[in-house]
């Protein structure tokens, strides 16, 4: 595993490193994919980001990406939130695709900055980057050829709009394609859903849960070997509900058990039930039924 961390902060830093020309807008970049591996140092690293990055490639080799090995050989598209940590083993060999790095600091402020963590397949692992057909490479493509052509004429007043209005279209046809990628995979997450209510049940059928707690998205997403946020996404898109709210919801099942099957106090159900303060969970029941734990126990 590498030890050597290599942090790129700026566009700047980027083009350094595989020695390519001066950037011609300081804030974005379009990169040869087969370049940036040509030219990269050979020695086994982490590249850490300091920007979003939207990539496609098809590449032979190993690639580390968050906690997984990305080993597609076929064309796909991976997303990476400044921060993230990627790595690629000496032997990667980039046959053909692009990257699109975009700093922060050129969506600061506008529309697309407030709502960028909207697009959450940028917290995606690797084994659910999304594999494009030939016609939505295109479609991509074109939005991209506008990005790399506006960047690279004369800056003038409208420029930072026209850029970030592309890159937002970009991010919009990722997200459709997205949503056909879930459906065209309608079997396998399905068997996710059913596998992630089974693990929801069984969670809260323990007996100690005064001991170890609420569980989080993260308990479920790491027994699914997803990711939290693909993990919420699926579960959206199949059920109308994301991962949280299903916890909500089975926690509020057993505490509507208890109410009416016990004597307990509201606070010895709510320590029960994993709660380390009984007005949060007071809270959460209120907000998911109109009514507090013992105006609920009443209507029995």
């Amino acid at each position: 595993m590498p030890d050597k961390y290599i942090d790129l902060q700026s566009i700047s830093d980027l083009h350094n490193l595989v020695k390519y020309t001066p950037p011609k807008h300081p804030l974005i970049s379009v990169i040869d994919h087969t370049d940036f591996y040509k030219m990269r140092p050979r020695d086994d690293a982490f590249y850490r980001f300091g920007f979003y990055t939207i990539s496609c490639k098809k590449f032979e080799g190993v690639l580390k990406y968050g906690k997984g090995h990305y080993d597609f050989n076929e064309g796909s598209l991976m997303f990476t939130a400044p921060g993230q940590v990627i790595s690629a083993g000496p032997d990667v060999k980039v046959d053909e695709g692009w990257a699109l790095f975009i700093h922060p600091d050129l969506i600061y402020g506008t529309d697309l900055g407030k709502k960028i963590h909207q697009y959450s397949f940028f917290n995606y692992e690797a084994n659910e980057a999304l594999h494009i057909s030939e016609e939505e490479k295109l479609t991509i493509k074109d939005c991209l050829a506008k990005i790399e052509k506006e960047y690279s004429q004369n800056i003038d007043k409208h420029s930072q709009g026209l850029i970030v209005s592309n890159i937002e279209l970009l991010l919009n046809y990722c997200n459709r394609f997205y949503d056909r990628q879930f459906y065209t995979r309608a079997k396998v997450n399905s068997d996710v859903v059913q596998q992630f209510e089974k693990l929801l049940k069984a969670y809260f059928s323990q007996n100690n849960l005064i001991e170890i707690g609420l569980p989080n998205v993260k308990y479920f997403a790491e027994r699914l070997n997803l990711s939290p946020n693909y993990l919420s996404d699926l579960l959206n898109k199949f059920t109308g509900k994301t991962t949280q709210e299903h916890i909500h919801l089975e926690l509020i099942d057993k505490a509507k058990s208890l109410l009416w099957s016990t004597n307990d106090s509201i606070s010895e159900i709510a320590y029960g039930l994993g709660f380390e303060h009984p007005s949060h969970f007071t809270k959460i029941f209120k907000s998911k039924t109109g009514k507090s734990p013992s105006a609920y126990r009443l209507l029995n």
